[in-house]
């Protein structure tokens, strides 16, 4: 059988299209070190990565222009409600001020949410996309990446998370 150099170019793009969507995973050079430690406060209020070691941290970046992120949000809350040991932190990237709060009056939103309009946090962590997840462990250790949205009360996330709190 003979192949077309076009045909071969175009295998080829739909396979380096499918390898880049097992990503989602989270192969990030990260994962097994320290979480960049950060602070960051708003008017609402603030948080620092080490008050919450000992827990184990769903540390997420979004922004409320952002629909996967938004789309995500009650997930994440839904998290937070079955498994209230585990802390749920979002900071938002938004730096539109009205737009966000705006947002956080219309919308159901975790509980520990902080607006982060300088992006220092996300920059940290070398965030670009959103959603973007961090899974760090009760040691302040990432041990995974999350891109794109999530059903985060699904067996798999919750496995995952029970086994974090137990190491």
């Amino acid at each position: 059988m003979r192949r077309t150099p076009g045909v071969v170019a175009g295998c080829g793009l739909i396979v380096a299209m499918i390898l880049s969507g097992c990503n989602r995973g989270g192969h990030t050079g990260l994962i097994g070190s320290a979480a960049p430690a950060f602070s960051v406060s708003d008017a609402t209020g603030s948080a620092d990565l080490s008050q919450f070691r000992g827990k184990v941290v769903v540390l997420n970046f979004w922004a409320s222009w952002c629909a996967p992120c938004v789309e995500e949000l009650p997930s994440l809350v839904e998290l937070q409600q079955k498994m209230p040991e585990v802390v749920v932190l979002t900071i938002s990237t938004d730096d539109d001020q009205a737009a966000y709060k705006r947002f956080l009056s219309q919308h159901k939103v975790p509980p520990r949410t902080i607006n982060d309009p300088e992006q220092r946090v996300n920059r940290l962590y070398g965030t670009a996309a959103y959603p973007e997840t961090y899974l760090i462990d009760r040691h302040g250790v990432i041990r995974r990446k999350l891109i794109g949205p999530q059903t985060w009360t699904s067996a798999e996330i919750m496995d995952f998370l029970r086994k974090l709190e137990q190491s």
